[in-house]
């Protein structure tokens, strides 16, 4: 894969790649600085409840993912085919959904709350800073899901390095803010909700002024005839086409949710000791595969592109120069862990019992990365291609046909049953896609 007559194309992915994994990784690692902070409170419940409460509010945010997936696949097309007003539709149409959505779930909070901390269980404790945590991030969610349509709208125009700094920048914020709020004013769990809301709404200003900046001028064209993009944004087929689209990933993002929701609330079930821990692994997790969706996302942008222009060899090399990469880093990812993982959890909580309790499955994070590598790169592919369709029917097969039975025959396991289970559910979806593509979509091409 890796040969001097491809060398441009693998420059291509990965001056894509890296701005991609820089800012991808900021996510997972200020996720794991809230936990480090929370961590070393002297309560394993101020971490437990923390984690759940963050689960109820991101919940909403990764299920609505199908924002930013299907924003980046649609506007790398319109890049593609040179359409750059179909482009302004593209971002509009997804600023527009994105605020309907969270301002609903503010307007009907009492209800989601309530029954998502029902479902979660868990002990008193856990339950009272759950519900501490969600009462204030819940208001941040037309901010994230907007900042999930511009970020999807800059990856898919190429400006990797615009979406990298928008997120760094959210990102110290957030870490500032955790520091001050949580060690110099004492806020504890609300502490850590207070930074990302703020963080939240200053990412989304950034987005905002970088999108006006860097496209000032096609901007400054679609607005002169304001009422003819009113009605591109409203054209009835379009919409149709795009949510039906979006339906599909709907579905997907869901299966995904239901089973890190099942990991967060079964290990809620499993004791405080075990929540925290899993809060821990699941924070290692987002680390790798948001670091592993670099290269998903640089091969949905490039795959994006390679088709609107219908060049199909083009779109095939990519894809093979992507699988050298995700394998690379993959490997890459399991090596840190094996090296530094006892390390990383003594930064992240220096309760003993945590400590402990941790390290007993600290084995599956490093088998993960090379197991489920290969279902992140897949994703970032058929986003390319919008061919939504066959990453629900993969899902949907590894979550109900994989994840839920095998979680059930070994759940006399305990906590281990979850992390097998979470292993089988990755490597089915990385092997059904990869056939799927194999034998369906490469033929056609």
């Amino acid at each position: 894969m890796f040969n001097i007559k491809n060398s441009a194309q693998h420059k291509s992915l990965i001056m894509l790649a890296l701005p991609m994994i820089f800012s991808n990784i900021t996510v997972p690692l200020l996720g794991l600085v809230d936990t480090a902070v929370i961590g070393h409170l002297e309560h394993a419940y101020y971490l437990g409840g923390a984690t759940v409460g963050a689960m109820i509010i991101t919940f909403i945010t990764w299920l609505c993912g199908f924002l930013r997936m299907s924003t980046t696949g649609l506007s790398a097309q319109a890049y593609g085919a040179n359409d750059a007003s179909l482009g302004i539709v593209i971002l509009l149409r997804g600023i527009l959904v994105a605020t309907l959505v969270g301002a609903s779930l503010i307007l009907s909070q009492v209800f989601y709350l309530d029954g998502a901390l029902f479902l979660a269980g868990g002990s008193e404790q856990v339950q009272l800073y759950a519900r501490q945590y969600s009462d204030i991030r819940i208001w941040g969610l037309p901010a994230a899901l907007s900042n999930l349509v511009i970020l999807g709208w800059l990856l898919g125009n190429h400006q990797a390095k615009s979406v990298m700094w928008i997120l760094i920048f959210t990102n110290l914020i957030n870490l500032g803010l955790d520091l001050l709020f949580v060690i110099g004013f004492g806020w504890k769990v609300q502490g850590i909700a207070f930074a990302t809301l703020i963080a939240e709404y200053s990412g989304l200003t950034l987005g905002l002024l970088v999108v006006f900046i860097k496209f000032n001028p096609p901007l400054k064209r679609a607005f002169y005839d304001y009422k003819a993009l009113l009605v591109a944004v409203f054209r009835k087929n379009e919409l149709l086409t795009y949510f039906q689209l979006n339906r599909d990933i709907l579905i997907r993002t869901l299966c995904l949710e239901l089973c890190f929701v099942f990991i967060t609330f079964q290990g809620a079930r499993l004791g405080d000791n075990a929540v925290a821990a899993n809060a821990i692994l699941l924070n290692f997790i987002l680390l790798i595969s948001f670091g592993l969706d670099g290269v998903a996302n640089a091969a949905e942008v490039l795959v994006g592109k390679a088709k609107g222009a219908k060049d199909y060899s083009s779109l095939n090399t990519v894809i093979k120069i992507s699988l050298f990469w995700t394998g690379t880093f993959a490997v890459c990812y399991s090596m840190l862990f094996v090296l530094f993982g006892d390390i990383f959890i003594t930064w992240i909580t220096d309760i003993d019992e945590v400590i402990i309790f941790t390290e007993q499955y600290m084995f599956w994070i490093v088998l993960l990365p090379l197991i489920g590598c290969w279902c992140y790169l897949y994703d970032g592919i058929y986003i390319g291609l919008m061919q939504a369709r066959a990453m629900r029917n993969s899902m949907i097969i590894a979550t109900f046909g994989c994840f839920f039975p095998v979680w059930y025959i070994l759940q006399g396991y305990g906590n281990h049953a979850l992390w097998a289970a979470l292993s089988i559910f990755l490597l089915a979806r990385g092997l059904t896609l990869a056939w799927h593509y194999n034998y369906r979509v490469k033929v056609n091409f």
